[in-house]
Parts: C-alpha cells; structure tokens; sequence
C-alpha cells in the first residue's frame, strides 16, 4: 500500500491531468474548429473556393503536425515564458498542447465535413443558402456526430501527449510517473499511474461513444 503523501499526490496528479487535458482540448477546439471549417469550404470544389488561403491553412497544419509534441514542447519553451511566465507547472503545458492540438482537431473537423452528403450542400445552395448558413445548419448539424467522436479522439490524444509533460515537470500523472515511478525506480508508482490514464482514456472514449449515438439522426 502507498503512503498517505503518496496518495495524495496521485490524487493531485489526476486533477492537474484533467484540468491540463480540457482547458488544452476546450482551446485547441476553438482555434481548430474555424480552421478545419475554413479549410473545406475554401477549398477547390467548396461553398467559397479561395485557393491562396486553403494553401496558406494547408501548410501551416501539416507543417505543426510533422513536429513530434516532445521536440515542439522543448521549441516552444521561450514562447511558453514569454506567455506564462515560466515553463514548469500545468499552465506552462497548456500552452504547446494547444499550439500542438489545433492544427490535429481541424484535420478532424476536415475529415467529418467532408463526410456529409454532398447532395444536401448543393440542395442548400439551391435554395439560396448563403455559405454562412451552409456552414451553420447543413454542415455542422449533419456532421455533429462525426465531430464528436472526433473530439474524443482528439482529447485522448491530448491526455497522451500531456503525460510527456513530465519530462519538463508540467504536472499531472506525468510528473508523477517520471519523477517517482522512473527517477527512482519506483514500479509500483509507475504501473498505477499507466493504470489510471488507461481508464481515463476508456472512459473519454466510452463517453465519446455514447454522445455520438444519441446525436446520429440514423440510429
């Protein structure tokens, strides 16, 4: 059995994983979503076709998405300072997880509006449809259940990368499993920390499932 301190400081750990995983999805959504939305319906046969911005988006995510999180999160340190005022702690991990994530979540958002029925874009623009509305109240809505599960995805992603974090002393379950389980040699430590991320991505990717299903029209 572990000590009392011991316990309380995977406890500690768990909340700083939660805390670091949301707040870093919640802001990588909200840079991703526009951008994933931009990049389908700027693109050559989209709703509003402007080419020069669909490169400029395209070359911009596939340039943040070939850098491993390790090396990005060690690029990023000065940046990181500048913005949080240190490197250590969970807010300094937010930082590269968001610049990390976004650019990940729009090629998810990508990939689940490009899965809606081109029949029903065009019936839209039929109708009159400006693309604003096209965007609103066709796409995204037929989408919704692609876009959740892909946002489940996106948040065990970023529950994984998070656990990197412990090599720099961001917090969370990563620390704890460098620090204690690694460091020094503490296999205990180290197997109850695995354990536990392994059932918080089961029970992200368990409810990500469940929303999904209440959300598709089909089922």
């Amino acid at each position: 059995m572990f000590s009392q301190a011991v316990m309380k400081l995977i406890g500690i750990g768990i909340l700083e994983t939660f805390y670091i995983t949301l707040l870093s999805f919640t802001l990588a959504y909200i840079i991703g979503l526009p951008m994933g939305i931009l990049l389908v319906v700027t693109e050559k046969n989209g709703i509003s076709p402007f080419s020069r911005l669909n490169r400029i988006l395209n070359i911009i995510i596939n340039i943040f998405r070939s850098i491993p999180f390790v090396i990005l999160l060690v690029v990023l340190m000065p940046f990181t300072r500048a913005i949080i005022g240190t490197t250590l702690g969970p807010n300094a991990l937010v930082v590269p997880l968001v610049i990390g994530s976004a650019p990940y979540i729009a090629r998810l958002v990508e990939s689940s509006l490009k899965e809606v029925d081109r029949g029903i874009v065009e019936a839209a623009q039929s109708m009159g449809a400006s693309p604003f509305k096209i965007v609103f109240k066709v796409l995204i809505p037929e989408a919704k259940p692609s876009l959740i599960m892909g946002g489940a995805i996106a948040i065990i992603t970023i529950l994984g990368e998070s656990a990197m974090g412990g090599f720099v002393g961001a917090g969370g379950l990563g620390t704890i499993a460098i620090n204690y389980g690694y460091h020094r040699n503490d296999t205990d430590i180290l197997l109850v920390t695995v354990v536990i991320l392994i059932i918080i991505v089961q029970g992200f990717q368990e409810l990500g499932g469940r929303l999904m299903k209440r959300s598709d029209k089909r089922l």
